[in-house]
């Protein structure tokens, strides 16, 4: 089996309300999957997370030196493409378009020895997760406090067992959300906020104290990603547990926050940490290290299939009776594609994912929406 053909599909649709976390506006939804064709006719999927025309560039700069190659080897394989970029970047667009490549060539691997992605990282734990509910990004023209609340009582009744909130705009104003959303969940339900990295190091302090009252699970991208010390500096001075790490791309990038203890949860995102192969380095260092692990995830039906493999085979952590159970970020923004990219939705049951047991990912693509949601070139 040799890899005949890469080919990126960057998928788009404008949306008809914009909307804002602390860092970015989205007024499109776009999103570069990639797909490797090896000469025996077995097609391999793949996602990467970030800006899909750069994603897209990346991967075609890539591409050249996998045609003819044996896609099986898939550690080998990795290795040479990093290297090859190396000079020019050890993290960010090298890392997440390499990480659609090699998402691609894992889901190929499965379906050619007839096994689950999860199955080929080690065997499975567990067959569904639950999953928490990510959405409540601002919007213009509204209440952005009853707007929130209203919105994430919503997932309550969809039988979420927690939300993720977006924060990182005002410290007062984000506040009284935090405040609002518990409310209108209830005191069972988790609560996550996260200020894609909008504060300094005062605010992030003063949003943790004050956030404690609300029984906040965890405080996710306080500040900058690339300023390390100033997370320690966060942790160790307010009582929440803190979050990152999809940012961080790449075992190096994860090295010293794990090493240090800068955050107690990190965050890796199987389409932008390096795909498989890398993400289980980075499971294993989270693991040396003590530090939980809970997957970030962005993007469509292809990336959530790779989030769930990744889940299946994640060790019970501590490995005692009743261990702690790894829970599935689910992005409730509209995305009209994020679904119908897949014959077989990967939508969730009262809270509850069932983890695809398939060959490979264990999807199918639905190739009239790659057709439909196919960005237009002006």
């Amino acid at each position: 089996m040799k890899i005949d053909t890469i080919k990126t599909h960057i998928l788009d649709h404008a949306l008809e309300t914009a909307f804002e976390s602390a860092s970015m506006r989205f007024e499109r939804r776009q999103h570069c999957l990639v797909e490797i064709t090896c000469d025996d006719g077995t097609v391999g999927w793949g996602e990467c997370l970030g800006p899909a025309r750069a994603n897209a560039a990346v991967v075609e700069t890539y591409a050249a030196g996998l045609i003819g190659r044996n896609p099986l080897e898939t550690e080998k394989l990795w290795l040479e493409l990093y290297n090859r970029l190396r000079d020019q970047g050890q993290r960010g667009l090298t890392v997440t378009a390499l990480s659609g490549i090699d998402i691609a060539l894992w889901d190929i691997k499965g379906k050619h020895y007839g096994a689950s992605v999860s199955e080929l990282l080690g065997g499975r734990f567990r067959d569904s997760v639950r999953a928490y509910a990510t959405g409540s990004f601002r919007r213009e023209g509204v209440d952005r406090v009853r707007d929130i609340a209203e919105e994430v009582a919503g997932y309550a009744r969809e039988g979420f067992h927690g939300v993720k909130i977006k924060i990182g705009f005002d410290v007062e104003e984000d506040l009284r959300v935090i405040a609002a959303v518990r409310e209108a969940i209830g005191p069972e339900r988790r609560l996550m906020i996260d200020a894609n990295h909008g504060y300094d190091l005062l605010e992030a302090l003063e949003v943790g104290k004050r956030a404690q009252a609300y029984g906040v699970d965890w405080f996710e991208e306080p500040v900058l990603p690339e300023q390390i010390g100033t997370y320690r500096a966060v942790r160790e001075g307010q009582p929440l547990p803190v979050a990152s790490g999809e940012n961080w791309h790449g075992r190096y990038a994860m090295l010293e926050p794990l090493s240090t203890r800068a955050v107690d949860i990190a965050q890796p995102d199987v389409c932008g940490v390096g795909g498989l192969t890398e993400m289980r380095r980075v499971v294993d260092m989270a693991a040396m290290f003590g530090i939980r692990l809970v997957p970030h995830v962005w993007g469509t039906a292809v990336c959530i299939a790779a989030s769930l493999q990744v889940m299946a085979a994640l060790p019970p952590n501590p490995p005692r009776r009743e261990p702690i159970e790894p829970i599935l970020e689910f992005d409730r923004t509209h995305n009209p594609f994020r679904q119908a990219v897949v014959t077989t939705p990967l939508e969730h049951a009262q809270g509850v994912v069932t983890i695809p047991d398939g060959p490979g990912l264990g999807i199918e693509i639905n190739r009239d929406a790659l057709r439909q949601y196919a960005l237009k070139e002006a």
